[in-house]
């Protein structure tokens, strides 16, 4: 219907192997398995697991009838065989083709894992033989090597790794990992098969004829593109449809990350930095729906509809042609087929939405709106659920203590959306002129510098929604009060997310200026102290008066090996700067 052409099927990983490969039958006999699944969210301490033997696997009469079904409806299916990383479900079935001696066991958790395969001729040999028999299953002229997300430890370690590197005149680890995909791509090309993988492929060069999916940003399918090498563009801000896409009460649990329909239908799989000539490299995009958190196929449904249309529109559509406001109004009717069909999709286009402004020197106003302006919004501030005759919102609400304001949208007396439910507290900071001296990411940078200020606290499990996100650089910012205040101490709010690249910041420094051009330094906290902090860091400062209050967050450059991301630039993300 949404004429999605390509099933992209990711059929291996730490936590099981989910194809039958007849010349290895522990594969699915042991691979295949897990002792257990953590329960919760993924970074939760203390971790909790179930003991539940779970798993299961795709005979290859069973692939054959999938790839059958896919033809009938001209879809291509592109199989997806993890290497080197994501490998501990195939190397607890033969811990031979590992670095180390393990014991290994198919993971009962999510991230990153340091065990991989190791570059030898068994683990070649290994793999020529499972792509031999992939290659015979899928017609199609992809097969996914995956390439994300491997560790280097173990290659550091091994002995045989570092003569290996001497002997082929490589310069690193990282260059092996080139070295591992070149060889793979050579024996798919036997097999008149071409090798698509994720952008980490590309940090050793470019293997051969390969082709690229930029799951990073759009970085690594520029890169791609500029060198003639074709690209699937498919970054997490846009396609990655287990995120959440609603900030509304009683969202199912993702994985984090925030992904309105608003932000799918802007995607342009086209970048500006491409020139005409460059562009014909971009094949198309790709969804992503990630499963850790998803364990029945309603919440499949739920998380991909209607993202799926939107991404489908910015597929096949021109871009001079889509229209947000017309696609919104179409989607009413739509809605009413995807329920005759019993489909299970999300409604959250048709949640309330706010905007936070400043109010004078008196704190805030919250206009509210929806996608539909024909439809009415009913508000809250007692704690009760607002229903058709509750006070009816007509122009911004003027907030300068704190409060919990609960909205929802109706059309007549139907609610229509979910229930916006939201706190807004109140400093001398909030509502204040703010600037910043570095921008934060693109993707996370959905209120700009006065998210900082606008009294409104990002939630957990973290959406995205109220925080700005600054990859490699620091956040600064100077904070304008108006005219000249006392406070006793400057708070931050920041996030600590490691499973999703996401650090604490290295050092905090606040210094205040009375002209707002000569700053005096005020207070630091290092390291260490911010690490004795769980989330809101207070840097208690003394009586002071002041009009203008910088506020220096430092963040590290670098994750540390072993940590998901590993050798990325850390993110760091902020929310609320508070002067009390």
């Amino acid at each position: 219907m949404y004429k999605m052409n390509t099933f992209h099927w990711h059929l291996t990983d730490d936590q099981g192997w989910r194809i039958e490969i007849k010349k290895y039958p522990k594969l699915t006999s042991v691979g295949a398995f897990r002792n257990g699944t953590l329960i919760g969210h993924y970074g939760e301490q203390p971790e909790r697991y179930d003991t539940i033997h779970y798993g299961g696997f795709y005979t290859q009469e069973q692939i054959k009838d999938v790839v059958a079904y896919a033809s009938t409806r001209h879809i291509t299916i592109v199989p997806e065989i993890e290497m080197p990383g994501h490998a501990q479900a195939a190397i607890s079935a033969y811990p031979e083709l590992a670095c180390t001696k393990g014991p290994f066991e198919p993971a009962r958790t999510w991230g990153v894992f340091k065990d991989v395969f190791c570059p030898t001729e068994e683990t070649f040999t290994f793999l020529e033989n499972v792509l031999a028999e992939v290659s015979e299953l899928f017609p199609g002229h992809y097969i996914h090597i995956g390439g994300d997300e491997c560790p280097k430890d173990r290659w550091k370690e091994s002995a045989f790794c570092q003569e290996l590197i001497k002997k082929e005149n490589l310069k690193d680890e990282t260059e092996l990992q080139t070295y591992f995909v070149n060889r793979i791509g050579r024996f798919l090309q036997t097999k008149n098969k071409k090798l698509l993988g994720w952008d980490e492929i590309l940090e050793g060069g470019i293997p051969g004829d390969a082709t690229i999916m930029s799951w990073r940003g759009y970085a690594g399918g520029i890169a791609a593109a500029k060198q003639q090498h074709d690209v699937v563009m498919t970054p997490t801000a846009y396609c990655y449809f287990d995120y959440y896409q609603s900030s509304a009460v009683g969202e199912p649990l993702a994985i984090g990350g925030y992904l309105p329909l608003q932000m799918v239908y802007r995607f342009d799989p086209v970048a500006d930095a491409l020139t005409a000539d460059e562009a014909k490299y971009i094949l198309g995009t790709q969804g992503n729906l990630w499963t850790e958190y998803i364990t029945n196929w309603k919440k499949v449904e739920y998380m991909t509809m209607p993202r799926m249309s939107a991404l489908s529109e910015v597929a096949w559509s021109p871009k001079s042609s889509r229209d947000y406001s017309a696609y919104v109004h179409r989607l009413k009717g739509h809605f009413k087929m995807l329920k005759f069909l019993g489909i299970n999709y999300s409604s959250a286009v048709f949640d309330v939405n706010d905007q936070v402004m400043p109010n004078g020197n008196r704190g805030i106003s919250v206009a509210l709106s929806t996608a539909l302006p024909e439809v009415s919004i009913h508000y809250t501030f007692d704690g009760t659920k607002p229903t058709a005759n509750s006070p009816l919102y007509t122009d911004k609400i003027q907030i300068d203590q704190p409060v919990v304001l609960k909205a929802a949208a109706f059309d007549g007396m139907n609610p229509i959306g979910g229930l916006f439910e939201k706190g807004y507290t109140v400093n001398l900071a909030t509502g204040k002129g703010i600037s910043l001296s570095y921008q934060p990411d693109e993707e996370y940078s959905r209120g700009g510098a006065f998210t900082l200020v606008d009294g409104i606290t990002g939630r957990l499990p973290w959406n995205g929604a109220d925080w700005l996100g600054f990859n490699g650089s620091d956040c600064e910012a100077v904070i304008d009060l108006a005219e000249m205040k006392t406070f006793n101490r400057v708070a931050v709010d920041v996030l600590n997310d490691s499973a999703s690249w996401i650090y604490l910041p290295t050092a905090i420094n606040v210094s205040v200026s009375e002209d707002g051009n000569t700053f005096k330094p005020l207070a630091s906290l290092s390291k260490e102290q911010i690490a004795k902090s769980s989330r809101l860091i207070t840097i208690p400062i003394g009586k002071q008066s002041a009009r203008f209050i910088k506020v220096q967050i430092i963040n590290r450059h670098q994750i540390p090996d072993g940590a998901p991301g590993a050798g990325n630039n850390a993110w760091l993300f902020v929310d609320e700067i508070r002067v009390e």
